[in-house]
């Protein structure tokens, strides 16, 4: 992690989520929030995920205790900023890019002869929806999206890491197979063990244009930390944006990035 004096000049810090500011589909931790809420009283804060908003608040806003007055410098962007939403007496939608249905229907359909093309052979058991329709974004969770809301933060975290490790070249050629079905479509390696499907266009990069429209918040101001910047990671796409950025490990080393912008 390089860590650069010219980042506390920074206005906006932009996070994403699993992986970063929270262990994967895990709530945020104490420590975290406790290092967020300092953090806004210096800068404004915006976080990118793969989620849906309805995970963001299982996640992260039920588990995030703030004043008031401080929600407002807090901007939020799930399903890979095909929405976003931020704070004006309760959290308000700003935007939301639906697939039609029949988009819809072409990627699951595209999933499913994918998989039986590669002869992928899942896991013994899986924990709720393999592919999951959240209307913005189509996402394959090789282990089910609730395994760790079902199996706990601790073993569902471990499982998530033991498939990354043993399967992260299978997800890989889920990916690319992918793209090359769907041309029309953006096809990003998501998190330890998801595929995301948007709308052609829609990934972070598209995120920080967002940010920079919506906030009117010019992206030499901005810093982004995630933990998949790098080819073929879901955070990677920032980089074409020319915003500065930060690579982490995880959450640990996130906290100890926000210690340092919170030195000046």
């Amino acid at each position: 992690m390089r860590l650069k004096s010219g980042f506390w000049s920074k206005k906006l810090i932009v996070f994403d989520l699993d992986g970063t500011l929270t262990p994967t589909k895990a709530p945020i931790h104490e420590d975290m929030s406790r290092l967020l809420r300092r953090l806004l009283l210096a800068k404004k804060v915006a976080i990118i995920g793969g989620g849906r908003y309805e995970q963001f608040i299982k996640q992260y806003l039920r588990y995030f205790k703030c004043p008031k007055g401080l929600l407002g410098k807090i901007f939020l962007f799930p399903t890979t900023a095909t929405s976003f939403y931020r704070h004006k007496n309760g959290w308000k939608k700003v935007y939301r890019l639906e697939l039609s249905a029949r988009e819809r229907r072409q990627i699951k359909k595209a999933f499913r002869e994918v998989l039986k093309e590669m002869r992928y052979a899942p896991p013994k058991k899986v924990y709720g929806k393999v592919i999951e329709d959240r209307r913005t974004q189509i996402t394959f969770s090789a282990l089910g999206q609730d395994v760790v809301a079902r199996l706990g933060e601790k073993k569902g975290v471990r499982l998530k890491e033991e498939w990354k490790r043993g399967h992260t070249d299978v997800k890989m050629k889920i990916a690319r197979m992918m793209q090359k079905r769907l041309p029309g479509f953006a096809v990003q390696a998501a998190g330890f063990t998801s595929v995301d499907i948007t709308q052609k266009g829609v990934d972070k990069a598209y995120g920080i244009r967002q940010i920079e429209k919506h906030l009117r918040m010019p992206i030499k101001d901005m810093l982004f930390v995630g933990d998949a910047i790098f080819p073929g990671g879901n955070d990677y796409a920032i980089v074409k944006t020319g915003v500065d950025y930060v690579k982490v490990s995880g959450p640990g080393e996130t906290k100890k990035l926000i210690r340092f912008l919170l030195k000046k």
